[in-house]
């Protein structure tokens, strides 16, 4: 199969879903990764690793790391830029032409003749605007190509025991939940490369531990998926579903 995975910044590939995408490349599948961003809103990491002005470039050498730990064939950064978090922590989407970025991805989608595309949720996992705006041109690409269309996945979905409920998207019901713990290694691999990163990875999770974590503890084993495209009420039986599944039962 070939696989798009289109997220807004560095890093969402790895934390939201590098198992389920490193399952499917050591499966056999062509995985395409698609950053709409190089993420230069960001951290810059404690202590920092680059000025400013260098941290996009810097998080997307990041990025491709991680793609060649989780296995990916190749990777494309769009030219948008990420904008700094405003006052109150408040977040921005990096455009407001969804049908441009909509019209990007579909090229994609065509270039890499993509059986299954892979992306955020219609909630932005916990709200993100930029995640939200990804969702929406995401599905409206995919809508667009009629019958060429791919299916459309979208990651954290929600299930009763999700272990970060903060992430889940409320409105996406789980139709796939995994155990990645056989391909850990790559994920954690690959979350190791996002090193600007480091900080804000573990900075929620180690106040309500009480002690300073390490970036692989708060790695996720469980990763879930929802099938936006076709929309389904069911346990999907198509061609990603069944990779997936005949996959876990060899391990």
């Amino acid at each position: 199969m070939n696989i798009l995975a289109f997220f807004a910044h560095p890093d969402d590939e790895t934390m939201l879903a590098g198992g389920t995408l490193a399952l499917l490349a050591h499966s056999g599948s062509q995985v395409h990764y698609l950053s709409a961003t190089r993420g230069e809103g960001g951290e810059l990491g404690e202590p920092p690793r680059c000025r400013v002005e260098e941290l996009g470039e810097e998080r997307a050498k990041e990025l491709a790391c991680a793609v060649q730990a989780l296995g990916g064939i190749s990777l494309t950064c769009l030219a948008y830029a990420d904008p700094s978090v405003g006052p109150g922590d408040e977040l921005y989407p990096f455009t407001t032409n969804l049908a441009m970025l909509s019209g990007q991805i579909a090229a994609k989608i065509r270039e890499y003749q993509v059986d299954a595309l892979i992306t955020h949720g219609s909630n932005g996992e916990y709200g993100h605007p930029a995640h939200v705006l990804c969702h929406r041109a995401a599905h409206l690409a995919v809508t667009s190509l009629g019958d060429q269309a791919p299916l459309m996945y979208t990651v954290q979905a929600a299930f009763d025991g999700h272990p970060h409920p903060r992430l889940a998207n409320r409105d996406d019901p789980a139709h796939l939940i995994l155990g990645v713990t056989p391909v850990i290694r790559y994920k954690t691999r690959a979350a190791l490369c996002h090193r600007t990163q480091f900080a804000l990875f573990v900075r929620r999770s180690s106040k309500l531990a009480g002690r300073r974590l390490k970036v692989p503890e708060v790695i996720l084993r469980l990763e879930s998926l929802h099938r936006a495209i076709p929309p389904t009420v069911a346990e999907p039986d198509d061609p990603l579903a069944r990779v997936l599944r005949s996959w876990l039962l060899k391990t």
